[in-house]
């Protein structure tokens, strides 16, 4: 009867856990709703008012981003949702990520684009780990096109494969800006965004690196978030660490 108090207890509390998750995760999704339905709205109302073709036509550029941004949002928001089940339900094989990161590599050193994607291997092989791959591919995609799109033109990308002890330990290095001090942690927040200089606003959810965390941590890893440095302590990028445990197959 104790022991089975005591897994009531748990369960009682996974339970309060799973449901203020719920309820903080709606509050978010309500909040980043409302910003692009509130500019929609009083684009609507005032196109109504006006009657100058131009005006009109600027107004009518307004409803159609913010129509997309919300389009963004709720499709982001489906697949966010939809994770815990997903990743629960989905069995786990043994995958060689050495090979997956080379593909990765080849397709965007291939890409359109002018920054340059390097990939470095350290160690002796195997390098496999237990894994959803396209879950996997999910996090590694997402690390690279933010890596990509906050490089500098002509700059570099490098994705570097380490095996440790016991653990594979993935690098994504790029030559951007860095990350704000104080931010390394609120990076993986729900909704946070920090985009590079000129992007359009509302391109990106903001949940990226919060589903590459979420999907990360349910294979029993680690992600982080760091500044690069040069020589004399200026920042020459960001790095994204994920280590992953290597499998015992």
């Amino acid at each position: 009867i104790g022991e089975l108090s005591g897994v009531l207890r748990e369960m009682t509390s996974a339970l309060q856990e799973r449901m203020d998750a719920i309820e903080r995760f709606a509050a978010d999704v309500s909040h980043e709703i409302k910003n692009p339905l509130t500019s929609l709205r009083s684009a609507v109302e005032t196109a109504a008012r006006v009657s100058d073709p131009d005006q009109q036509q600027k107004l009518m550029a307004i409803i159609q981003e913010d129509v997309q941004r919300l389009d963004r949002l709720i499709t982001d928001i489906s697949n966010a949702s939809r994770l815990d089940s997903e990743l629960s339900r989905a069995e786990a094989e043994t995958i060689d990520i050495a090979s997956m990161l080379a593909t990765l590599h080849e397709i965007y050193a291939a890409g359109d684009t002018d920054t340059e994607v390097a990939l470095k291997i350290s160690g002796e092989p195997p390098f496999r780990v237990a894994a959803i791959e396209d879950r996997l591919v999910q996090v590694f995609r997402n690390l690279l096109q933010n890596a990509i799109s906050f490089s500098p033109p002509s700059g570099r990308v490098t994705l570097h494969l380490v095996r440790r002890d016991s653990d594979i330990e993935i690098n994504v290095c790029d030559d951007g800006p860095g990350l704000p001090e104080g931010k390394l942690d609120a990076v993986f927040d729900r909704f946070y965004t920090e985009r590079p200089k000129g992007e359009k606003f509302g391109t990106h959810s903001g949940l990226g690196l919060s589903i590459s965390k979420q999907i990360v941590e349910a294979h029993g890893g680690s992600i982080r978030a760091e500044n690069r440095y040069a020589s004399d302590r200026t920042v020459r990028g960001a790095r994204f660490i994920v280590r992953l445990p290597l499998s015992d197959n």
